[in-house]
């Protein structure tokens, strides 16, 4: 029930992003913020990974750093860039 409410809540914000000229999200993907310092990396991914037990763990470290709050408009989730496009290569790609 947390990974919803993380994704309902970070999905809303980046529409609030879209219509007010930021860059747009394909349809069934989202935006995460990736990274471990100040300098977060944005990706895009399909909403497929949502379903990936290996995805769902970053899902939960994300929610045990951060709670619901997402300041950046997507989820951020607190790991190295290095080890998160190692996990997306595993999963299909970026």
């Amino acid at each position: 029930m947390a990974i919803r409410q993380i994704l309902r809540r970070s999905l809303s914000s980046e529409r609030r992003s879209n219509s007010m000229g930021s860059t747009d999200v394909p349809k069934g993907h989202f935006a995460v913020y990736v990274g471990e310092t100040k300098n977060k990396q944005r990706f895009v991914i399909p909403v497929s990974y949502l379903n990936n037990p290996l995805f769902q763990e970053l899902l939960n470290k994300a929610e045990e750093e951060f709670g619901f709050y997402h300041p950046m408009g997507g989820i951020t989730i607190p790991c190295s860039q290095y080890l998160f496009i190692d996990l997306t290569s595993r999963l299909g790609g970026i």
